[in-house]
């Protein structure tokens, strides 16, 4: 039974209110508003008709932003690895000029109270008006942005959607499968102790390649695993390289969850006095500028980063009718370098 109470009166519907007595979901309402094709005409009558029961009356200046061009797109960042920033701006920006769209950026700082993160993307829709925007982890799945975009009307496309990757178009990798290679590759070499830097749990893909390389690991066989959190930053590697150091049984061979971090576990190793890769070997995640400005050259995960940014964009700007939300998967490879050998002989 619909429980839905009704607006006082002398107040304004909201979207929210039409996807409550509609009993549809704000995605739903935010499609029949918008006029997008492939609704069906019984979601549509839902819909229209709590519009009309409610007096509901869209935001303009939010339809403007979903429907009217403006020629300009918004890129959303709440990352701390400067590499993963400039290789997704040089993607959307390839997007944009092949297109001949503007390309805005905006840094939303999702660890702020989330009334704040609420009132910075009010302002945005007021003062900027984009296309739609491609969103990067965390914010990617961060509930309270998608659903205040949603409520809005506003397009958007995912890199690297974790929670509900159906809720919009979306751009992954299998980060699971690629630590799981990383995992086989130290097997293969001899290695049987097993250090993990781990990433931020907000980040989907952190907690995939955490899970991916344990699983691996597991199924060959392998015991403890010694985990140190690293948090995507250099200076997060370098604490976790310490800690994994001074573990009761060190480990051999250490996964790094992307490059940034096994550069600072790598630097951890220098000043401990252990030589990478003949005492520990160091595996990155990303194959960013930073595997080849360390020495040795870092051994990591090849993920198309600039790509992924290029075809989140394409799919926000690309308007042909489609049946539903797109996933876009694209390929990793192991790139190997000189971070990463056999086990040393004397390893029990």
């Amino acid at each position: 039974m619909n429980t839905y109470s009704r607006p006082t009166t002398g107040s304004h519907a909201t979207m929210e209110d039409v996807a409550r007595l509609a009993e549809v979901s704000l995605k739903s309402v935010s499609r029949v508003v918008n006029r997008e094709p492939h609704v069906s005409a019984k979601l549509r009558g839902k819909v229209e008709a709590a519009i009309a029961e409610l007096n509901y009356v869209p935001d303009m200046a939010a339809r403007s932003l979903a429907g009217a061009r403006t020629f300009t797109i918004g890129l959303m960042f709440d990352n701390p690895s400067p590499n993963y920033t400039m290789k997704v701006q040089a993607g959307v920006y390839r997007a944009c000029v092949e297109q001949q769209y503007h390309l805005r950026i905006d840094q939303i700082d999702s660890s702020r109270p989330n009334a704040e993160v609420e009132a910075l993307l009010e302002s945005m829709l007021r003062n900027n008006r984009c296309d739609g925007f491609v969103l990067t982890p965390p914010l990617t799945d961060n509930q309270l942005v998608l659903d205040f975009f949603d409520r809005h009307g506003v397009r958007y496309a995912r890199i690297a959607p974790d929670l509900d990757p159906s809720r919009g178009d979306g751009v992954v990798i299998d980060d699971a499968a690629a630590a799981a290679l990383v995992a086989r590759r130290f097997w293969d070499l001899g290695h049987r102790r097993f250090g993990l830097v781990t990433g931020p749990a907000e980040h989907g893909a952190a907690r995939k390649r955490r899970e991916g390389f344990l699983d691996a690991l597991a199924d060959l066989g392998a015991g403890l695993v010694v985990e140190a959190y690293g948090g995507f930053s250099f200076d997060g590697g370098i604490s976790a390289g310490q800690e994994l150091l001074a573990a009761a049984q060190r480990p051999t061979a250490i996964f790094a969850t992307n490059d940034d971090s096994a550069a600072g576990t790598m630097v951890a190793c220098l000043r401990g006095g252990v030589t990478v890769p003949d005492d520990i070997s160091v595996c990155g995640f990303d194959d960013s500028w930073v595997a080849k400005s360390v020495w040795p050259y870092l051994t990591t995960i090849y993920q198309p980063i600039e790509e992924m940014g290029h075809a989140a964009a394409q799919l926000l700007l690309d308007r042909t009718p489609s049946d539903g939300q797109r996933l876009m998967t694209l390929d990793f490879h192991l790139v190997e370098r000189d971070s990463v050998a056999p086990a040393p002989p004397d390893q029990p």
